[in-house]
């Protein structure tokens, strides 16, 4: 009877720790869309104390290339769209998977408790 409870525990322990990898994964990707937003707004601002008489250069691969201003600031105001709803997005998935890593954990300590109700039972009975 221990061992199958060991197997289930060991089992879902595997499920627990890839739930943990995913949730470390989605919030490095989550930070990194939160520096690229606040890299953003700054262009945002910046291009804000421009007029059309100012140049705008945008930077493809090696080289310069002109851009027209409301161009730019069009680029960088979907660009800001984008962010914010792929930040979204992340905040969504996190929860998620905050509710099924509590429920890992709820599981694993039932599972625990009857190994070790299972082990105490059969050291009773040798």
């Amino acid at each position: 009877m221990a061992e199958v409870i060991q197997k289930k525990l060991q089992s879902e322990l595997e499920k627990y720790q890839l739930l943990q990898k995913d949730v470390s994964k989605s919030m490095s990707a989550r930070q990194k869309l939160e520096a690229q937003l606040t890299e953003n707004n700054i262009v945002k601002e910046e291009l804000a104390f421009l007029d059309c008489q100012n140049t705008v250069y945008k930077l493809i691969g090696p080289v310069l290339v002109k851009q027209d201003l409301d161009e730019a600031k069009a680029t960088v105001g979907k660009r800001l769209e984008y962010i914010n709803g792929e930040i979204q997005r992340y905040e969504t998935l996190l929860k998620e998977m905050e509710k099924k890593s509590d429920q890992h954990r709820e599981v694993l300590s039932s599972l625990q408790q009857e190994y070790q109700r299972a082990q105490g039972q059969a050291v009773a009975k040798a």
